[in-house]
């Protein structure tokens, strides 16, 4: 195990093969604010950050904030924040130091710190991975959650918010009080319209803090749109050796990843913004159409791969996706059930796009794991599965494979899987989800219209449509009685 640290003193150590910033990474600004620092962010709007910063672009340095565990910050503060970036694709891999990241702070630690950081003129942007649950929001409606424990306690307390929408509507009142421009809101998190959605959330804590100040968040705050796609997977102990051993250097917490890597993003900025397109990514007028399609095609057939292939016993999706019937599984749900739902936009390659998926599935380098995938699936169905169900119904065509991803889901649910073992629940509604589950038992008609019955999940009118509601059943009671290897057998042939 190497001694010393990956740091800006120890940069020039390197050995020639790692690539590393080649711009002035202390003398850098913040000029964004990213909420939820994880492997994610680090993995992919970061690097974006990186590549403008070292085409001479300054002051858009990155301070991250983490809303829940000191663990990132822990790790990058003795590293100055750099981390390396390993890139993985079958045998393949490449090292990056990042330098982006200036510094990280906790939230929960110093709520006033990072308020203070966003409340400075030079910060232009704030972005957002927080997850789906990050934002108290009610995913089948899209709103603010105005009963969520969280966000009682920071109306209660507007002066020292933990949520996201609290930390954002106080620092907006901040700077709009001492003269100071909004910051651009940019979320990068997998919610359908994510711009959208997350300007009305943070709009109705304003108004419930202030009509006026909320009227001042619909009027002058910009929520650009995103869409941000590329598989990064947990760090493993074996990633941290394996960097380790190429630096010559310790790094506590480096990223791994695919080389596939695309942001789309509305080009509605209010403050400035760097030259994100010459480093890759697409400013577009309208982020829809390729949000649909990875939500849908992507996140929609990773959910699937996630839930079904736990529970046949694969621990990662390329494990999966090595036995033919999941893989044929996958294929039949993108192209007969979810591409018939989607505009595409111009120019864009639905087919290739499609294999492209297939093959990134694929690449056992990256070892993503089913479990990781599966977790807050409460928060994750409406957008990924939900959404292509309804516009099905809508035009009465079948549903068979998305019935069986929802149906994975709530055999996942259960608890125990095809073997008796218990399956830790990890969602932000846990506690009621178990308790459902334990008073249906094992019985699938019991258990299908308990889960149903959550309307922050099925919404209104889902549990009352026998097409879709006869379909799951039928699924959940094939995946009780056959397992889920077979089931996907049967239904990929």
């Amino acid at each position: 195990m190497n001694s010393a640290r990956l740091s800006l003193s120890t940069l020039d150590r390197l050995p020639s093969g790692v690539a590393r910033p080649r711009y002035d990474v202390a003398g850098q600004k913040i000029g964004i604010v990213h909420l939820g620092i994880g492997a994610f962010h680090r993995a992919h709007q970061a690097v974006y950050v990186d590549d403008r910063l070292a085409a001479g672009e300054r002051d858009w340095a990155v301070l991250g904030a983490s809303l829940r565990s000191p663990d990132t910050r822990d790790a990058l503060a003795p590293q100055d924040g750099l981390y390396s970036l390993i890139v993985r694709s079958g045998e393949e891999s490449t090292v990056r130091v990042i330098g982006a990241v200036r510094g990280v702070l906790v939230a929960p630690e110093n709520p006033e710190a990072l308020l203070s950081a966003m409340s400075r003129e030079g910060v232009r942007i704030v972005s957002l991975t927080v997850t789906e649950k990050g934002y108290c929001h009610d995913p089948a409606r899209g709103a603010l959650r105005e009963d969520h424990p969280d966000i009682v306690r920071d109306l209660a307390d507007p002066g020292r918010p933990l949520t996201a929408p609290g930390l954002l509507v106080e620092a907006l009142r901040r700077r709009r009080a001492a003269g100071i421009a909004p910051f651009t809101v940019l979320s990068c998190d997998n919610l359908s319209a994510n711009g959208r959605i997350v300007g009305g959330i943070v709009a109705r804590f304003a108004e419930l803090r202030d009509p006026d100040l909320g009227r001042f968040v619909v009027g002058e705050v910009a929520f650009p749109s995103t869409m941000v796609d590329r598989i990064v997977p947990a760090t493993t102990d074996a990633d941290r050796a394996s960097v380790d051993e190429r630096l010559g250097l310790a790094d506590a917490w480096p990223v791994a990843t695919e080389p596939f890597s695309q942001w789309v993003i509305e080009d509605a900025f209010s403050a400035g913004r760097p030259r994100f397109e010459e480093a890759g990514a697409e400013l577009v007028a309208d982020v829809e159409p390729y949000e649909a399609m990875k939500l849908r095609l992507l996140n929609g057939s990773h959910s699937t791969l996630a839930y079904l292939g736990y529970l046949a016993g694969f621990e990662t999706v390329s494990d999966a996706m090595s036995a033919p019937p999941f893989g044929r599984l996958v294929r039949g749900l993108m192209d007969e059930e979810v591409s018939p739902t989607l505009h595409v936009p111009g120019g864009a390659d639905l087919e290739g796009y499609k294999a492209q998926l297939l093959d990134r599935f694929s690449n056992a380098a990256l070892r993503h794991r089913t479990f990781q995938i599966a977790t807050d699936g409460s928060q994750k169905l409406p957008p990924r599965l939900l959404g292509t169900v309804r516009d099905r119904l809508r035009s009465g065509a079948p549903i068979e494979r998305l019935a069986l991803a929802v149906a994975g889901w709530m055999r996942f649910v259960s608890g125990r899987d095809e073997v008796g073992r218990p399956i830790e629940l990890n969602d932000p509604m846990a506690r009621r989800l178990r308790a459902l589950a334990d008073a249906a038992g094992a019985d699938a008609s019991r258990l299908a219209s308990a889960l149903l019955g959550v309307g922050e999940i099925f919404g209104a009118d889902l549990p009352h449509d026998r097409r879709f509601t006869s379909a799951v059943e039928r699924s959940l009671a094939e995946l009780f009685e056959k397992g889920a290897a077979r089931v996907v057998d049967e239904a990929s042939r």
